[in-house]
């Protein structure tokens, strides 16, 4: 028994008075002259108490001595047969007991039996019945149930209010079937009892080998029941396993998480306890808020996982999901109905659903229940195509739906109790977690399927006909625009093919493409150590989409990625770590996703964000496919490029030389006449090198280069690009809003000469530029007249510029380069 609560306190002691008061009553009536028929009815019942059979469904046990009892009844006086009953109700506590009982557990069995005794007792010799001449066997049957029905049901009343089960479900499992015993017992009494009367109370002592045999029937019959039990259990369990292993293959397919799960399950179960569901709809709702979407297996990968809104097509692959699930379930033979709830879990209130177009009471209530439950779980949980909602906006969502989706009834239901159940699902122990299935492994045997490859690796991106993004357009105006589009995208490819660097294929692609294709954001990841990481971001929300590092098949970009397909009018979102702050807010609703590929697979993504819903049209999406073959083609051409240009750093201070300096400022021309903007460079040379390296010696002189190095990087910040030209010689391209900002900051050093150009008013080409800036550089060193006014003055020069970057931020200069 549990630490006891109030109720059940109460009741203990209620019963505790009724035993004192029966006992009480009864040993004044103790009649000392039959004390020989006493002793032996005594002993009998003490030897007897020893044959306990243990009952099912609960921790108490049972023993056939209530024969002897029942025989004192008809033989004894009251007091007599109370105190047979106590005694032999110890004896049975103690004997042979897994644990000692406690005394309030003595007591209180003690005072059922002493009420139950009493009950018996008067009824058997109560004088109406005696006056209307009732046969000895009848009121003898009579005294038997009564004793039966107190005894049994005052027991099972104290189990039910402490382990707050069902007090009638109680009773009926574990005492209502030896109901027949104490008919048989009562039998024996009063055949015992006559045979007495001619022959003497000693013949009593041959009801023991009946008694015994009464005993083994009893314990045969508690054997059976315990191997029906044992086997029910066996396939209730069995049933479990099967339902956790088609858990696991779901979840191998579609990553919903066990907590997910688990709040489906309590939020079901707990409406089905207020909407009084049988035991049968019970288990089958349980089983059913597991199972529900194991149909998804027939349903292809890339559709169960896209983080964007399914096509028409797509959703048609969906809706098969419930039909499969049913058709799967069916094969298992629950013992209680879950395939008609996995089957019309997504039926309607009002028939809009499918498969079947069901409606109102038409729909299993399993199915009505699971449907809304699970709706407002999937509003609060992160899903592939959007971020969770709040439970109380979900709850307003789904009360929004009453009367159309889901059954008004359950609705109102869920929103009375849906905050308690959140904190039971939350507080409550979690569901065991399942074994993660080995979908990571690389098998290494296997040289080629049976059937052969396929001739041709490349995955399939088509979209359907040119014709079905301008289906509303009549047909002179649709060729009208596809001769438009095609146009500006060759004008595009053709300036795309110019550039070398990844800077500046992404930098024209994002000036070009916002012509034909509206955006108000821009990222384009390279795939690096399965993860996608921006290489160019433009546009709204560029510090967010900059910071992120996105696993590979997470996330839309991760999606598109993985699968190899594009994604139109997802939700930006649910990329990983985009708004894993809540502080964060983002203006973006519309994301469009392209792969970008190589001969060695999928080398990146390019996806537009755009701030209205669903903004992103499919004749985008084309134009979209058709830049990103040549794209992938330019940008592998730069990257290519890039590795080598990496490797051509100057050593001393991490900074590019002039190869690299030709190539950036080349691509900045390119791209300045096409926006029509300027681009500045700055040639820059150290006044009084020599004479450092003459008076404090070479070491002194390469710090001083290093730091003017480091004060030159930070002048042209992440808009420019620092070069070193050679010796004491640097160059800075920038653009020409920023000039003023970066001579400013090249003003504050001293020994420093500066020769500045602007195209396109100074030139033309990077070869006049950089001639003309190192003209007018070396007039400025000329005009300053051998530079600092002493040699200490720029001797102090060393310690203020000595360089002070970490390991890291060195790294991270050469990445800015």
């Amino acid at each position: 028994m549990s630490p006891l609560r109030g109720i059940v306190r109460i009741y203990i002691t209620f019963v505790l008075l009724l035993g004192g008061l029966a006992a009480a009553q009864g040993l004044p009536q103790f009649d000392w002259r039959n004390t020989s028929r006493f002793f032996l009815y005594l002993g009998m019942a003490m030897v007897s108490s020893v044959f306990k059979v243990r009952l099912p469904g609960v921790t108490g046990t049972m023993s056939v001595y209530f024969v002897f009892v029942l025989m004192s009844v008809t033989q004894l006086s009251l007091g007599e047969t109370v105190v047979i009953s106590i005694c032999a109700t110890v004896m049975q506590c103690f004997w042979q007991a897994r644990r000692r009982p406690r005394l309030v557990q003595i007591g209180f069995n003690v005072s059922c039996m002493a009420v139950a005794a009493s009950a018996a007792h008067f009824l058997y010799h109560a004088p109406l019945l005696r006056a209307w001449q009732l046969e000895s066997a009848i009121r003898m049957g009579m005294a038997a149930v009564a004793f039966f029905f107190l005894n049994t049901g005052l027991v099972a009343t104290v189990i039910g209010l402490d382990e707050k089960k069902s007090i009638w479900a109680t009773w009926r499992g574990s005492y209502f079937w030896c109901f027949p015993y104490y008919l048989l017992g009562a039998s024996i009494a009063d055949l015992f009892s006559a045979v007495s009367g001619w022959l003497g109370w000693q013949t009593s002592l041959m009801v023991v080998p009946v008694v015994y045999l009464v005993y083994r029937t009893y314990h045969l019959y508690v054997g059976r029941l315990e191997t029906e039990k044992d086997h029910a259990e066996q396939m209730a369990s069995l049933h479990m396993r099967t339902i956790e292993a088609l858990a696991l293959a779901i979840d191998a397919k579609d990553q919903t998480t066990h907590e997910h799960l688990q709040r489906v399950q309590v939020y079901a179960l707990e409406m089905a306890k207020v909407m009084k569901l049988s035991r049968n709809e019970t288990e089958a709702l349980q089983a059913a808020s597991v199972l529900h979407d194991i149909g998804k297996l027939a349903v292809p990968e890339h559709i169960i996982s896209k983080p964007g809104k399914l096509t028409p097509a797509e959703f048609e692959k969906m809706k098969i999901h419930p039909v499969v699930g049913a058709e799967i379930l069916e094969r298992v033979q629950f013992p209680y109905p879950v395939a008609p709830v996995v089957a019309a879990h997504h039926e309607k209130w009002d028939g809009s659903g499918y498969p079947n177009g069901l409606r109102g009471d038409e729909i299993p209530i399993g199915a009505r229940i699971l449907s809304v439950v699970d709706c407002l779980d999937a509003l609060a949980s992160d899903r592939q195509y959007r971020r969770a909602m709040p439970l109380d906006a979900a709850m307003e969502k789904v009360r929004s739906m009453s009367g159309t989706a889901f059954d008004p009834r359950l609705v109102d239901v869920l929103e009375a109790n849906y905050r308690n159940w959140e904190k039971m699902a939350r507080s409550g122990p979690r569901m065991t977690e399942l074994a993660k299935l080995s979908t990571d492994i690389k098998v290494e045997r296997g040289a080629a399927p049976d059937a052969g490859f396929e001739e041709s690796a490349e995955p399939a991106l088509a979209l359907g006909p040119a014709a079905a993004a301008a289906q509303a357009l009549d047909e002179q105006s649709a060729i009208a625009a596809a001769l438009e589009v095609a146009q500006t995208i060759f004008e595009l490819t053709q300036e795309l093919g110019l550039t070398l660097t990844p800077s500046e294929v992404l930098s024209m692609l994002a000036f070009r493409l916002r012509d034909i294709v509206r955006y108000d954001g821009m990222a384009i990841y390279l795939l690096r150590n399965q993860a996608l990481v921006p290489e160019f971001v433009t546009g709204e929300d560029s510090a967010l989409f900059s910071s992120l590092k996105i696993p590979f098949g997470q996330g839309l970009s991760g999606w598109v990625a993985e699968n190899r397909r594009p994604v139109m009018n997802g939700n930006p979102s649910v990329e990983p770590g985009y708004l894993n702050d809540p502080t964060r807010f983002s203006k973006l609703h519309s994301a469009m996703g392209v792969p970008l590929e190589s001969g060695d697979g999928v080398m990146g993504v390019i996806t537009l964000y755009r701030s209205d819903r669903d903004a992103f049209s499919r004749a985008e999406l084309r134009v979209l496919m058709a830049v990103r073959s040549k794209l992938s083609m330019t940008l592998t051409s730069a990257l290519r490029t890039d590795s080598v240009e990496r490797a051509n750093v100057d050593s001393l201070t991490g900074l590019p030389g002039i190869g690299p300096l030709f190539r950036y400022l080349e691509g900045q021309l390119v791209w300045a006449r096409a926006a029509s903007s300027e681009v500045s460079l700055l040639v820059c040379d150290l006044d009084g090198l020599r004479q450092i390296n003459d008076s404090q010696g070479r070491r002194a002189g390469d710090e001083w280069i290093s730091g003017v190095a480091e004060r030159l990087r930070e002048s042209c910040g992440s808009s420019g690009f620092a070069a070193r030209l050679g010796g004491d010689e640097f160059a800075i391209v920038c653009p020409g809003e920023s000039e003023a900002a970066t001579l400013a900051q090249l003003g504050e050093i001293q020994g420093l000469s500066i020769g500045c150009v602007r195209f396109p008013g100074d030139g033309a080409d990077a070869e006049t530029l950089l001639a003309e800036a190192d003209r007018r550089m070396r007039r400025n060193k000329r005009e300053r007249a051998g530079g600092p006014e002493s040699l200490a003055a720029l001797a102090s020069q060393v310690g203020d510029l000595t360089p002070r970057r970490s390991g890291a931020s060195a790294a991270q200069s050469q990445r800015r380069v």
